[in-house]
Order: structure tokens, then C-alpha cells, then sequence
């Protein structure tokens, strides 16, 4: 199979996932209304996912090892579109939140099968494409906010919503089901006794020091790009008092240089390394949404706004190349705190600006932004195109 071939077939699961998760998110004061929901309750409804993502990580390490990247990613698309499908026809709060409870896990799913298969692409033909995936990925969530106000246009039915983005998902399913690379091979007898302990209990591997790092790095990279997602017009709105016309312009900025810079971002990789990209990238976000909001004006915000999304692009990219590097746990492990961070980010930033303000809310963004620059100084990354130091050996204990 060629790597173009695959490239595109992977680069359809990352626009599933980025389409699928934008669709519902796209419609959440839908939902507010329709289940009569208070402040407190939709605050709830957008933890159930992160909650879901944050203790999938058991199940997930051991569907990868069991069905392999492959498999995974085929069942957990599939699984994804009867969620939207549940929660459409959600009539309770309570029945929402275990819809969107399973969301996460299954998010959490995919979105390490779909990093595995982009980190193997990698692998396999020595090329860096891992930063391109992610931008597809963005793509595909700014695509479904076109989508959401095309239809919210003539019609706020959320069935027919979903249904119209269920078919388009499935679209992108087909396009990746003849495409993904062959499924992981299985363990042969020599490594499965390995991974049992002489009582006949089967051993978890300890993470490493280094894998931990990752995860920590993530948690905090998914955290601020949750963030800016969900905080960025409410910034502009709220605290610099812009114009109407101007607050929808956070997100624009914040995801079109993200975009751009992940188009760009794997020759960077090729060019200097993944670490000095991502130590540089975090320095420019830090400094430039910590003096945007030192400046205060909605100009000096959208200059910040840029700052981050520039500066953020290739941090996530770069650090599931890294963890796919220590094998399926990690990958499983750092992917999950990663979704977890995406997902409670922004319930957290609210809980910060609700005691304070926004600007202290955001002011959290900044620190941790500055978590994952000093997690990354620990660690050691190396670009795809070369090769990396070896990976740290976990400590096995019986359980």
C-alpha cells in the first residue's frame, strides 16, 4: 500500500473525529433549551466526555492490544455515529450524560487507534505526516461548524442535523476503510507468558518517567487549545467589549493558524527537530497571550489569539510520535490524559473566571502553557525522520 494512499485514508479518520466531536459541541445551547438545563447542568453535560476520556485509558490499552490499531479505529467510528444518533433523540439530562459519557471513551478510542496508525505511517515510510493529520483534524471541526450553521439556518431540528452529519461521516469512513495500514501484529507465546506473572495474573507495565512527562505535557497542550476554543469570543466580548462583528474572530484565528501551521509544521519537524519546535512554538504562545492580555483591546487579543495557535500547532503532533515510540500503553495512556484535557479545559477555565474573571481564567492558559515548556525540557524528542533514543524500560508489577 502507498503511503499517499494511507496518508488520505488516516487523514479521514482525523476529520471524522474532528467533525463528529464539533457536531454535538456545535449544538449544546440546542441542547440547554431542549432539556431545560441551568448553567451548572450544561457545565455537567460538558464534563461527562472528559470524565469518560480521563478512566478509558485500562480499556483502551487493552482493546489496542487485543483488535490492534486497525480494528480500533473501524469500531470506534462506527460506535461514535450511534452516539449521535442517541443523543439527538436525548429526552433527559440524565440520559445525556451517559450519551456523551460513552462519547468520551469512545473518542478516547479512536483518537489513539488514529495516532497509532499516523505514528506507524511515519514509521514505516520514514516521512513526517503527523502534523498534517492534526490540521485535518481541525479542519474537520471547523468544518462542522459550517455545517451546524447551514443547518441551524432553516431548521434548530437536531435530528435532521445529525442525520445529515451521519451521512457525511460516513463518507469519510469509507474513504479510510480500504486505506489503513494492516492490523498490529498479535504477540506470539514467548511475549505473552512475558506478560504474566508467575502466579498466572497478567502484569501492567508502571509508566515510565518519561511517558508520564508526555502525558503531562498533553494534558496541558489539549488544555489550552480546549480553551481558546471555547473561551476566545467570550474574551472579546466580555472583557475587551469588541464588536459583534469581531468576537466570532477568536476562534477563526486561533484554528486558521493552527491550521496553516500544521501544514507546515512536519518540514519544520524535518528541518530542526521536534523538540526545539515545540520548545520554541511554547515560548510564542506564552509570550504573546500573556502580553495580549497585559495589553487589554480586542486588537492585542487576536494578535495573542494568533500567537497560540501558531505556537501550540505542532506540540500535540509531536508528542503522540513520542509516546507511540514507547509502545501501545503509553500511546493509549498520553492520548486519553490528552482528550481528557481537551474536554474538562474549558469547564475548568469557567470555574476559575466564575470565582474572578476571564482574565484570570485565561491567565491559566498561559501557566499551562509554561507546564508544557518545562515538561518538554525533560524529555527527549527526536523527529520522525530520525531516529529517537530508546525508550526508557517500564517496571512490571503483578496485579
Amino acid at each position: 500500500m502507498s503511503f499517499r494512499r494511507s496518508q488520505v485514508a488516516i487523514a479521514a479518520l482525523f476529520c471524522f473525529l474532528g467533525f463528529q466531536y464539533g457536531t454535538w459541541v456545535s449544538r449544546v445551547p440546542y441542547l440547554k433549551s431542549h432539556l431545560d438545563l441551568s448553567t451548572v447542568e450544561v457545565g455537567l453535560l460538558l464534563l461527562a466526555p472528559g470524565i469518560g476520556a480521563t478512566v478509558s485509558f485500562p480499556l483502551v490499552a487493552r482493546l489496542m492490544k487485543q483488535l490492534g490499531s486497525r480494528m480500533l479505529c473501524i469500531a470506534s467510528a462506527f460506535a461514535l455515529l450511534v452516539i449521535l444518533a442517541a443523543l439527538s433523540v436525548s429526552s433527559t439530562f440524565w440520559v445525556a450524560i451517559v450519551v456523551l459519557f460513552l462519547d468520551g471513551i469512545l473518542i478516547a478510542c479512536l483518537n489513539v487507534a488514529m495516532n497509532a496508525q499516523g505514528a506507524d505511517l511515519e514509521t514505516k515510510f520514514e516521512r513526517n505526516t503527523m502534523a498534517r493529520l492534526h490540521a485535518v483534524f481541525s479542519g474537520g471541526t471547523f468544518a462542522s461548524a459550517l455545517l451546524a450553521s447551514a443547518v441551524t439556518s432553516f431548521t434548530t431540528k437536531l435530528p435532521l442535523h445529525f442525520l445529515i452529519a451521519g451521512i457525511l461521516l460516513l463518507g469519510l469512513l469509507a474513504v479510510s476503510w480500504t486505506g489503513l495500514l494492516p492490523a498490529d501484529t498479535p504477540p506470539d507465546t514467548a511475549e505473552a507468558a512475558a506478560d504474566a506473572s508467575p502466579s498466572g495474573k497478567r502484569r501492567w507495565a508502571i509508566p515510565s518517567m518519561v511517558v508520564l512527562g508526555l502525558g503531562i505535557a498533553m494534558i496541558f497542550s489539549e488544555l489550552t487549545e480546549g480553551a481558546m476554543n471555547d473561551w476566545s469570543a467570550l474574551y472579546l466580548r466580555d472583557v475587551t467589549h469588541a464588536a459583534t462583528s469581531v468576537t466570532p474572530l477568536g476562534i477563526a484565528t486561533v484554528s486558521a493558524m493552527m491550521v496553516l501551521a500544521r501544514l507546515f509544521a512536519d518540514s519544520w519537524r524535518a528541518k530542526w527537530g521536534d523538540k526545539r519546535v515545540v520548545l520554541v512554538g511554547t515560548v510564542l504562545a506564552a509570550v504573546g497571550l500573556g502580553a495580549a492580555l497585559l495589553a487589554g483591546g480586542w486588537l492585542p487579543a487576536l494578535i495573542g489569539f494568533a500567537c497560540v495557535g501558531l505556537g501550540m500547532a505542532a506540540v500535540a503532533p509531536c508528542i503522540y510520535v513520542a509516546a507511540a515510540k514507547h509502545g501501545p500503553d503509553a500511546l493509549a495512556l498520553v492520548a486519553a490524559t490528552g482528550t481528557a484535557g481537551l474536554l474538562v479545559g474549558p469547564p475548568i477555565i469557567g470555574f476559575v473566571a466564575g470565582a474572578s474573571s476571564l482574565v484570570w481564567g485565561m491567565t491559566v492558559v498561559v501557566v499551562a502553557i509554561v507546564l508544557v515548556f518545562v515538561s518538554v525540557t525533560r524529555i527527549q524528542l527526536g523527529s520522525a525522520t530520525s531516529p529517537d533514543s530508546p525508550a526508557e524500560t517500564p517496571v512490571d508489577v503483578a496485579v
